[in-house]
């Protein structure tokens, strides 16, 4: 399992019983967690000290249940990047910090490459992936259908000061703009992935992930230059395993020179040995 050792803003104290109890900044927060089904103890005195808890709800969603003021939103920092928090609805907070690992793999790989890159992002979310890119001197279109989630990233590109760099904001569904794209005749040298289990596009159309996902993979290995350095996918639905995402990614590059891999990502508990496993990825790489 891979994962980043290199957080200093955020902190994951403790996990059990369905929860896990985390540091954003000087925010301490307790969400629910699927994966964290053991029992042990919650011994950690944060427990009995947060700021908010997010209560599910027993008939769908839920709600913040907040002990102390926190501000509407705050920033954290993750090495020379820099992202805007906020308590949202159904638990989120509008990052995925076991998503760092990914982060510096991408920011590694532009870099060595020693020559111009160009990213295409898609279901690109609040825009960890981009901002890292962007970081790492690479050209980045990102792509995502939510129009408050875009906005949410140029935020966050805008905190780690990369604004002004390279960067093409896309609102749009992202199979019609790939298919739009290989029309162009556009080609990116990393395509990064983050597919929904479920969602709707802005003009309504429908996905699900078992459906779509191996024929979505296929079309956008049509947008892969010639020499192209990295396809990821990265996947929270318990269905997809990383090995599934692995042997997808085989399928469509056989074609292709590289090699392809896949694993968990997760978040060490602090202080310990333990890693909550937090979703996985499937990585075709040339390099």
């Amino acid at each position: 399992m891979r994962f980043s050792e290199n957080w200093q803003d955020y902190e994951l104290l403790d996990c059990s019983d369905g929860e896990k109890l985390e540091r954003w900044g000087d925010i301490i927060l307790i969400r629910p967690d699927p994966q964290a089904i053991w029992k042990t103890p919650k011994k950690h005195p944060l427990w009995y000290k947060a700021d908010a808890r997010y209560i599910r709800s027993s008939t769908g969603g839920g709600h913040w249940e907040v002990y102390k003021k926190i501000p509407d939103a705050w920033k954290i920092s993750y090495g020379d990047l820099t992202f805007n928090i906020k308590t949202m609805g159904f638990k989120h907070t509008g990052l995925f910090p076991e998503q760092a690992v990914n982060w510096d793999m991408l920011k590694e790989t532009i870099e060595k490459a020693n020559r111009p890159v160009r990213v295409l992002n898609l279901f690109a979310y609040t825009g960890g992936a981009t901002v890292a890119a962007l970081s790492a001197g690479a050209e980045v279109v990102h792509v995502d259908a939510s129009k408050g989630m875009v906005g949410w990233a140029k935020e966050n590109a805008l905190s780690s000061g990369v604004a002004d760099r390279n960067i093409r904001w896309i609102v749009d569904d992202c199979i019609k703009f790939a298919k739009r794209e290989i029309r162009r005749g556009r080609s990116y040298d990393i395509i990064i992935m983050d597919p929904p289990s479920y969602g709707r596009g802005p003009g309504g159309e429908v996905w699900k992930l078992e459906n779509e996902i191996y024929d979505f993979v296929e079309l956008c290995t049509q947008l892969l230059s010639d020499d192209a350095l990295m396809m990821l996918i990265n996947s929270y639905t318990t269905g997809l395993s990383p090995a599934v995402m692995k042997y997808i990614l085989q399928s469509v590059t056989s074609d292709r020179k590289g090699t392809t891999t896949c694993d968990e990502i997760g978040i060490q508990v602090s202080g310990t040995e333990k890693i909550l496993p937090c979703g996985g990825s499937a990585i075709w790489t040339t390099i």
